[in-house]
């Protein structure tokens, strides 16, 4: 694929810090109109909660930075209106219904990018990186649920206390500051795609169609991707939805954090070990219970299950080994070959009384049994939130068993040339006909081929197929051990410190922008030289107390 990119132009970076109080004049005086007109999906309330939450758990103070005057204008693009000559988005306070979109440019090409994970982020950040003539230069725009992106291979490394949030879900207006992309936080409501009107996104007087947003605001669009993402099935088993917690977002992360920080205060006084149940013996299943058996060590009793026979039966070799060496080596419980048929509480009465979890046998030879736990963390499946879109009428898109979009091999959803589908939200099949999995590697490599063909399609070229390469397999297993099998060399397995260290460069090239990479970078230097400073200073300790 032939790699174009560009320098950034610094006179379309966004203002300053030091000119940011002159341009929020009219926009701070229409604040509290604003207020009553911007319908946030989440609500205020449960915005103040999760901040809340945030800053008791890992000193993140969400309440003052919403506030934050240099958040604002992002904020304010969502109730949108008007956009003056710099391209910032204006409140309008005699805007009526429905609230359109205003782009900057009616003649270039607009894109509508649809989640803000590893799909859409970097699908906006290929775009803008790309060579562009100066008339085809498309606008972006990103829209997501959450403000912050977050890089969840890295979620497990929250409970060990390895990373603080902002290195692993930085936010929005902070990655997108010095880029022409513009952020709304938002809910998709749904699609009324058009696109056999025509093809060429490039025309003004055509559009590809609108996307309805939850809060009323719509978005024309010539070119649209949908990298929506998923969220965790829990309604499966009886009891899941209402006492198991995913580990899926950052969110889900704050509150398994909290649920441990509460248990350890509660159980550690009177020396009673903390009951840990993961449902799920895939790679999210076996890192959650490797790194909560590192953190409670002897004062806990992790137990994971599994309807297979063995965990990890997608992965190489080397690294199920790994795995296991470590779980048994911290006597982590598995009950293989086993469903979860219910969750129930162990008492009405007491919400923290734990939870009894009924098991039904997968295989012969086993036993039905009941197991106790403190806190219960649910791994397994996951729904595509296309599926959870109001539908759209005769142009509705199509999708598979799965709630996946049907797309071609150059990522465009079939029946709508102008629709680009990646990630959980695109059901691509690989040359043996099976479906790519729902990985963070695939949708980095996926965001890379839509950028570069939404580029073709402007620029009237031919559109690349996606050609997946696997590079390998990583996972965490604590706080200085993990295990890495590089697809490039067979049978090779890093583990230990090794594959951990390798594991966090890794991840840490992956990071969406230079200045991100950078900045967590030094961060990350600067805990490594204390840790390896205090590990010095206690072996010295116990070789001089040993003489």
């Amino acid at each position: 694929m032939p790699n174009i990119h560009k320098k950034r132009d610094a006179s379309k970076s966004l203002p300053s810090p030091a000119k940011l109080p002159a341009i929020l004049k009219p926009t701070m005086a229409a604040l509290s109109t604003a207020s009553s007109l911007i319908p946030f999906s989440y609500g205020a309330k449960r915005l103040s909660s999760k901040a809340s939450l945030a800053s008791r758990t890992w000193g993140l103070n969400l309440s003052s930075r919403w506030n934050s005057v240099r958040n604002a204008p992002r904020l304010l693009n969502l109730s949108r209106a008007m956009t003056n000559n710099s391209g910032n988005a204006e409140i309008s306070e005699n805007e009526t219904a429905p609230r359109t979109y205003t782009w900057p440019d009616k003649k270039r090409p607009r894109v509508c990018i649809l989640g803000g994970g590893f799909g859409g982020l970097y699908t906006a950040l290929r775009l803008e990186s790309l060579v562009w003539p100066d008339d085809k230069k498309p606008q972006v725009v990103l829209v997501d649920q959450s403000e912050r992106f977050v890089f969840k291979p890295m979620l497990y490394e929250l409970l060990s206390g390895e990373v603080d949030v902002w290195e692993i879900a930085p936010r929005f207006s902070d990655l997108l500051t010095n880029t022409g992309i513009q952020f709304l936080r938002d809910r998709v409501k749904t699609l009324l795609p058009c696109d056999h009107l025509g093809v060429n996104g490039s025309e003004s007087s055509v559009t590809g169609g609108t996307v309805v947003l939850e809060s009323g605001f719509q978005i024309e669009y010539d070119w649209l991707v949908l990298a929506l993402g998923a969220e965790a099935k829990l309604d499966v088993v009886p009891g899941a939805m209402e006492l198991a917690l995913p580990f899926y977002t950052l969110e889900d992360a704050i509150k398994v954090n909290e649920k441990l920080c509460k248990l350890e205060r509660k159980n550690f006084k009177d020396g009673s070990a903390i009951k840990v149940a993961v449902v799920g013996c895939g790679y999210a299943g076996i890192e959650l219970a490797a790194t909560i058996s590192e953190r409670l060590q002897d004062r806990g009793i992790v137990q994971c299950i599994n309807v297979s026979k063995s965990i990890l039966t997608s992965a190489p070799d080397g690294n199920r080994e790994a795995a296991m060496k470590v779980l048994m080596s911290r006597k982590v419980q598995l009950l293989l070959g086993y469903l979860v048929q219910s969750i129930k509480r162990v008492s009405d009465s007491k919400e923290d009384e734990g939870y009894f979890l009924e098991l039904q046998p997968a295989e012969r030879g086993l036993e039905s049994q009941t197991i106790e736990a403190d806190i219960v963390l649910w791994t397994v499946g996951a729904k595509p939130l296309l599926t959870k879109l109001e539908p759209s009428g005769p142009n509705v898109l199509p999708l598979n068993a799965r709630g996946q979009a049907e797309t071609d091999e150059t990522l465009r959803v079939k029946g709508h040339p102008r629709i680009f589908a990646l990630g959980d939200s695109s059901s691509l099949r690989d040359s043996n006909g099976k479906l790519l999995p729902t990985t963070a590697q695939v949708a980095f490599q996926e965001a890379d081929f839509t950028g570069w063909n939404i580029w073709a399609a402007i620029n009237d070229r031919p559109l690349l197929p996606f050609r997946f390469q696997n590079l390998g397999e990583m996972m965490t297993l604590g706080r200085y051990d993990a295990a890495i099998s590089p697809s490039f060399i067979e049978g090779l397995t890093l583990e230990g410190p090794i594959g951990h260290t390798a594991r966090k460069l890794a991840y840490l090239i992956r990071l969406p922008t230079d200045e991100h990479r950078f900045k967590v970078g030094i961060s990350w230097f600067a805990k490594s030289a204390v840790d390896s400073i205090a590990l010095l200073q206690s072996n010295l300790a116990k070789v001089l107390s040993g003489s």
